[in-house]
């Protein structure tokens, strides 16, 4: 009893850990599950790599393959023609009939895909760790983003954990790549590339390689070491089977025989991983000869039947536990423990007695039914939320469609749309996943409008770029003309000259870009050396104009206080004098201006004190302007003779209007003082159309 006690404790401690196993599993994402269904239909060349790295059989691996194959093939005879012992027919009667009845096609679905989970999960001694690590939305991230993803994940976790991550982060790393791609070669080609002859590659695509090749030089180091171990657990697990098998007749007393028996037990327990390749038929093996040495205690019913309670009460737990599972909210939680429930069932426990045996496992296997079927009515539910951001994507690709179809007509529109469709990649690449059955044509919609507006942005700037030729020839032509010009001393003709070149450079538009800052340059240096020039000329002028200024200042307070003699022909010529000396002086700041009309108004003085006409008086001091033009520049001539010339004109009019309205009055008489007014008005009008006439006439001489 006290064995039994024992098995009781042990298998209690089998059930604990495999609660604890169970807890580990709570923080992996809810997604999880999900993804490792995708990605037996995306297979990259990582996965493949590490496949073959796992199954690819060493001479030895292979011996030992053909050595398993053999034994399996003769697990029905197996002892059928042994004599030595009447037991041999007890187990030939009861090999007839498994350990667990043959279940239906339902339920052989949801243990066939535990299974296969176990048996992936036989070659990781870490799985608990893998589920562990967060896997995140990838396709929502940059490319930037993805490279910070992967080398933070190659740092600080192990190599074995992080297959699945990596695997996706170089999947959604090559799609956004590989766009990128056909949009440069798209555009190399229209612009008349040879598509031998492209090549592109940025850094953040050399640092992802080289991260990656970190990546796989680890990976394959560890794979190729954890092959070795696998094939060697292999080995030791053959042996235990073709030790179990050889205990039957050895002759041992029936407790030596029992104490053998839970040894090999023991070390298949411990016997670490093995190939997934052999995992199914390996433990199948195993299970038959466990059986058939149960069947062989029948010789001393008192140590199979202890096994057997044994056996019962673990697999009781196991069902009961798998049944609590089935209200279990975390469908992933429940699924990695009831994956852990099953390994334990076959690996760990022994088989029960004949009458419990379909009773139990049915037990089991609708437990396990129950919480597949809630499994895949999460998927389907988790595939409804995903039509969510399928609608989402949907009106993403249906903006960029209608970007895509209108015409690109200059280059801000262009900068416009290419903002806009970057915006619309954004929102699509972080709506997150659609159902699996979209996927690929959600993705070739988005492709193709993306493509469609490329196309027509790279035209519209292969058009553009033959204007901006146009435009670089008519630079480089204001360029010639401002380097002709930039020495010139001629101010007064090349100043217009350079100004007009300018506002052309200005409407002329865009050139290549290879070329927009050379012959700026060029323009610019050509324009600033003539303007330095002049702004220099023109400091040097208002340096002399000044002390014009302070000269023709001088000379009006000498005018004030000269005495002009009695005789009227001697002061006229000192009036005269006074005139030729203020014109020789030169010319002042424009802002001094003002000194001209203070020595008219000093001058009107001196002529009221001589006694001579207005008219007289004013073609006088006009002398002194006649001598600044003379001195002057053509264009100031030009622009004194258009002056007066408008005078003349003004003067004309204002003599036809005051002319006009005389015929207003009944009577011209100039008792009227009202015509009298307008008479005279008209008269000293006509005296000012002579005076400017004779100006005129003064300034045709020059």
């Amino acid at each position: 009893m006290s064995e039994e006690v024992n098995k009781n404790q042990e298998a209690e401690n089998l059930q604990n850990e495999a609660e604890k196993k169970s807890e580990s599993t709570e923080k992996q994402e809810l997604n999880r599950e999900s993804t490792d269904q995708e990605n037996k239909d995306q297979a990259s060349e990582e996965s493949k790599l590490e496949s073959e790295a796992k199954s690819e059989d060493s001479s030895e691996s292979s011996t030992l393959e053909a050595e398993t194959t053999k034994k399996s093939s003769k697990i029905d005879s197996a002892d059928a023609n042994e004599q030595d012992s009447p037991s041999d027919a007890v187990a030939d009667s009861d090999s007839t009939e498994t350990s667990q009845p043959e279940p239906n096609q339902t339920t052989k679905n949801a243990t066939d895909e535990l299974d296969e989970a176990n048996a992936e999960d036989s070659e990781d001694e870490d799985v608990s760790k893998r589920h562990e690590i967060e896997l995140k939305d990838y396709d929502s991230m940059s490319l930037d983003e993805l490279v910070i993803e992967i080398e933070k994940l190659l740092s600080n976790e192990k190599i074995q954990s992080i297959r699945e991550h990596v695997t996706q982060i170089k999947i959604a790393f090559d799609k956004k790549f590989n766009e990128i791609i056909e949009e440069k070669k798209e555009a190399f080609i229209e612009e008349g590339g040879n598509i031998i002859d492209f090549q592109y590659t940025s850094p953040v695509k050399k640092k992802f390689n080289s991260i990656y090749f970190d990546y796989r030089e680890k990976r394959d180091q560890y794979y190729n070491q954890l092959k070795k171990n696998l094939n060697q657990n292999l080995k030791e697990r053959l042996s235990i089977i073709e030790e179990l098998k050889n205990m039957i007749g050895a002759g041992e007393s029936m407790n030596s025989t029992f104490q053998h028996f839970k040894d090999l037990q023991e070390r298949w327990k411990n016997a670490g991983p093995i190939p997934k390749s052999e995992y199914r038929q390996v433990w199948e093996n195993y299970h038959f000869h466990v059986e058939r040495f149960y069947d062989f205690l029948h010789l001393d019913r008192e140590f199979r039947d202890l096994d057997f309670k044994h056996n019962l009460d673990q697999k009781l737990k196991l069902i009961s536990r798998a049944e609590e599972l089935i209200k279990e909210d975390d469908i992933n939680r429940a699924f990695r423990e009831l994956q852990l429930l099953h390994k334990m069932w076959k690996e760990e426990l022994g088989p029960v007695a004949r009458e419990f045996r379909e009773e139990i496992w049915e037990k089991f296997s609708h437990a396990t039914q129950q919480i597949h079927d809630k499994r895949q009515a999460y998927f389907e539910e988790l595939d409804k939320e995903r039509e969510k951001n399928l609608a989402v994507k949907e009106e993403v690709i249906e903006e960029i469609r209608k970007i895509a179809d209108q015409e690109v007509t200059s280059h801000n529109d262009a900068q416009t749309k290419i903002k806009n469709i970057e915006k619309l990649r954004e929102i699509f690449f972080k709506a997150g996943k659609v159902p699996r059955k979209d996927m690929d044509e959600i993705w070739n919609a988005f492709k193709k409008h993306t493509r469609t507006f490329n196309r027509k942005k790279n035209a519209f700037y292969k058009n553009l770029k033959q204007d901006q030729f146009e435009n670089l020839k008519k630079k480089l032509d204001l360029i010639e003309v401002a380097e002709e010009h930039k020495d010139s001393e001629d101010f007064e003709t090349t100043t217009p000259l350079m100004k007009k070149i300018q506002d052309q450079w200005k409407e002329i538009g865009h050139v290549p870009r290879k070329d927009s800052d050379k012959i700026w340059k060029k323009f610019k240096n050509a324009c600033n050396h003539y303007f330095n020039r002049l702004h220099s000329k023109k400091n040097e002028d208002l340096d002399e104009e000044f002390k014009a200024f302070l000269a023709k200042k001088d000379l009006i307070n000498k005018v004030k206080s000269a005495q002009l003699p009695d005789n009227k022909d001697e002061s006229l010529k000192t009036i005269e004098g006074f005139i030729e000396e203020w014109g020789e002086i030169g010319a002042v700041p424009r802002n001094k201006k003002y000194i001209e009309g203070k020595f008219n108004k000093t001058l009107d003085q001196l002529f009221k004190k001589t006694g001579v006409e207005k008219k007289e008086a004013e073609l006088l001091k006009y002398e002194s302007r006649l001598h600044d033009l003379d001195e002057g520049s053509e264009r100031d001539i030009n622009r004194e003779v258009f002056f007066i010339r408008k005078k003349i004109d003004e003067t004309k009019d204002n003599i036809n209007q005051f002319e006009n309205n005389l015929q207003f009055f009944s009577s011209t008489d100039d008792s009227n003082p009202l015509v009298k007014e307008v008479k005279d008005k008209i008269e000293r009008y006509r005296d000012e159309l002579s005076m400017w006439k004779t100006k005129l006439d003064k300034l045709n001489q020059l």
